[in-house]
């Protein structure tokens, strides 16, 4: 378990109980790599890191229980090296997986190693390259996303609790493969980066006042400034999960003081319901949420509830199903942060850790949920859940 998840977790359970005993009611207001085209973006902090490059393509990555990376892929007709094995990419994370794609053929990793640096493999179609060590003192997980082809960039929570950013141009990284800019702020949740358009970012973080907070790159300059951030009121027990399902479109999604999920969205021109009010969408959630977009104007969320199970959530373009606070039942018993990802319009897989750090898929087609609504497919392994 990371740092930052040994400093959350009691302060969270404090907080939480201190609410409880003095009777306050959570506000109205609580606020919480996939393909670049869509604008998708799903929580970092899976244990289940997923990533499409090309339509009936899929490859997931997770942390053995020896802390090494382990690989599976699915080409189109089975999945590789079979549907209960993993190929063993090495290494030594204490981290999840972070996996984003910016071209067909093309992965690029990052985990953080024992010795809270942060390290770089990718997939160049042809053969994987070994693991790059790109320094840092790192306390949270990687958050990864990449605007263009042969373009990423990387943003960490350091030892003094900022945010700090590294990118790749094509051809250098920079400030320098070792060394990052520092973004500041004071940052208690990983950090969620979604991009909505070539040269755009907007980041989000967890402030130490459980608020979210927001930074954003308009193509010249980052806004407010490089180290401030712009206040979006709430109190989030989670990360936030940040989605985007067109150009100028971000919807934010978070758990608050009641364990249920609340949302936010910028539609253009303004922040609904307000740069610091919430909607709520009602449940009791136990982890962080999973966003994913596959189409303009669709959202669909993932998480699981109190009783473990996976719960899922819908925006059709008119209405949220099943309803504004109500939440489909998909069964299972999940112990981390669900894995969604879409590789063509009306096509999901969802990706979860079993009571048994197994991996377990479920997938929609279109049509309706394989194996079923309530099912699984068993895929083996053993994944370790930081």
């Amino acid at each position: 378990m990371s740092k930052l998840m040994r400093f959350l977790l009691p302060v969270v359970c404090l907080l939480f109980v201190a609410l409880v005993l003095l009777q306050v009611r959570p506000s109205a207001h609580a606020a919480t790599s996939q393909k670049a085209v869509q604008g998708s973006s799903q929580s970092q902090t899976s244990a289940v890191a997923s990533v499409s490059w090309a339509p009936n393509r899929i490859d997931y990555f997770v942390v053995g229980s020896n802390h090494a990376v382990y690989h599976k892929w699915w080409n189109g007709s089975s999945w590789n090296p079979s549907l209960t094995t993993f190929e063993n990419l090495g290494g030594y994370a204490i981290s999840n997986v972070t996996a984003v794609s910016w071209g067909p053929n093309r992965i690029d990793l990052f985990v953080v190693g024992s010795n809270h640096a942060v390290y770089h493999k990718w997939w160049n179609g042809h053969r994987w390259s070994g693991w790059e060590n790109h320094g840092g003192n790192v306390i949270s997980n990687i958050s990864a996303v990449s605007w263009a082809a042969n373009r990423i960039d990387l943003f960490v929570v350091g030892t003094d609790h900022a945010v700090y950013h590294q990118w790749w141009d094509g051809h250098h990284w920079g400030p320098s493969i070792t060394s990052y800019e520092r973004h500041g702020g004071y940052v208690i949740s990983n950090i969620s980066a979604v991009s909505w358009s070539a040269n755009r970012l907007d980041l989000f973080v967890v402030g130490s006042d459980h608020a979210i907070y927001h930074q954003w790159w308009d193509g010249s300059s980052w806004g407010p400034s490089l180290t401030s951030y712009e206040y979006h009121g709430g109190y989030s027990l989670s990360d936030v999960s940040a989605v985007s399902w067109g150009a100028n479109r971000i919807d934010l999604f978070v758990v608050g003081s009641d364990h249920a999920v609340y949302h936010q969205w910028w539609d253009g021109s303004n922040w609904g319901p307000s740069l610091t009010s919430y909607e709520s969408h009602g449940g009791i959630v136990i982890s962080n949420i999973s966003a994913v977009s596959w189409s303009s104007n669709r959202i669909d969320l993932l998480v699981v509830g109190n009783d473990h199970a996976l719960y899922h959530q819908w925006w059709d373009g008119a209405n949220w199903g099943p309803s504004l606070t109500s939440y489909e039942y998909h069964g299972g018993n999940v112990i981390a942060t669900p894995s969604a990802v879409s590789w063509s319009a009306n096509r999901l897989d969802l990706f979860v850790v079993g009571s048994d750090h197994a991996v377990y898929h479920q997938w929609w087609d279109g049509a309706k949920w394989g194996p079923s609504l309530t099912s699984y497919e068993y895929q083996g392994g053993y994944a370790l859940v930081v």
